[in-house]
């Protein structure tokens, strides 16, 4: 009987300082992901503040491209359109070829599979 009140008494002593470190451990983790958090947070602003002038010249790019981009849309959309209506997937088709005298071909792959365009598919004013 001794011996088991020894062993008891033994065990506790032994417990309560493992108890302890267990409470302890999730204040360490805590400050741990504090400190995770804040070099992720102090890394995104230095990438940032890195693309900031790259950010600022697509911008101005983006400014003087627009009226060139919506004159090219108005132009060339309803060709573009019409031309969509005529292919199924573009990965049925191979890559565009120039001749010497300008044209364009796109060939269709010999593997794509059979395509039929869309007879009710609307006519554009070209």
């Amino acid at each position: 009987m001794r011996q088991i009140v020894h062993a008891a008494i033994a065990a506790a002593l032994i417990a309560g300082p493992a108890t302890a470190q267990i409470e302890e451990a999730p204040a360490e983790e805590e400050d741990g992901f504090s400190l995770m958090q804040e070099g992720a947070e102090l890394f995104f602003e230095g990438i940032m503040g890195e693309m900031e002038p790259a950010i600022e010249d697509f911008r101005g790019f983006a400014r003087m491209a627009e009226p060139h981009l919506r004159a090219l849309l108005s132009e060339m959309g309803p060709a573009l359109m019409q031309v969509l209506d005529r292919i199924d997937d573009i990965a049925n088709y191979e890559a565009p070829e120039i001749l010497d005298n300008g044209d364009i071909i796109i060939r269709r792959k010999r593997e794509a599979p059979e395509f039929t365009p869309d007879p009710d598919a609307p006519e554009y004013d070209i």
